[in-house]
């Protein structure tokens, strides 16, 4: 098999609707368009929920119920192998990640994951870590500081 020989599969192509070719194509005149009108004008279209005025559904019915997005803590993570970046035996914290480029943005804090591997003794101080990652830097000697750092009251 060659390039010059593939073909797509049999009926995976369809022609193109090929408007404004006459009144028997069948796509004549309005050209699928139906009448006059907004929706009949090129370059038109009309948001999705609106009822020509109307009072769209979603701001008739009534909100209720509690959303917690608010208060969640939101984490910046940090893979493990993202760490070989320092030197052995440096002690990592937030300000050493950031400025290395590890964790950017707003956040909570950060959390250390364990994807990748280690190949250096690191003293770790983060937010949180998962199982995988705890077990990784401590199995290279290294140890684990969790710093609770409290979330900025949001009004």
């Amino acid at each position: 098999m060659r390039l010059h020989n593939l073909k797509p599969r049999p009926g995976s192509k369809h022609r193109t609707k090929r408007l404004g070719q006459g009144e028997s194509s069948g796509h004549g005149k309005t050209s699928g368009r139906g009448g006059k009108g907004q929706t009949a004008r090129s370059g038109s279209s009309i948001r999705i929920g609106f009822e020509g005025g109307q009072m769209p559904l979603i701001r008739r019915m009534p909100k209720r119920g509690f959303n917690n997005a608010r208060f969640t803590t939101k984490y910046n993570g940090v893979n493990v192998a993202d760490l070989n970046k320092f030197d052995d035996g440096a002690r990592v914290d937030e300000l050493a990640m950031s400025s290395v480029g590890l964790s950017n943005g707003a956040s909570d804090g950060i959390k250390i994951l364990g994807n990748g591997e280690l190949s250096k003794k690191l003293t770790v101080i983060a937010s949180a870590f998962s199982a995988s990652a705890k077990a990784k830097i401590e199995a290279k000697g290294g140890t684990c500081e969790v710093v609770s750092r409290k979330p900025a009251v949001k009004a």
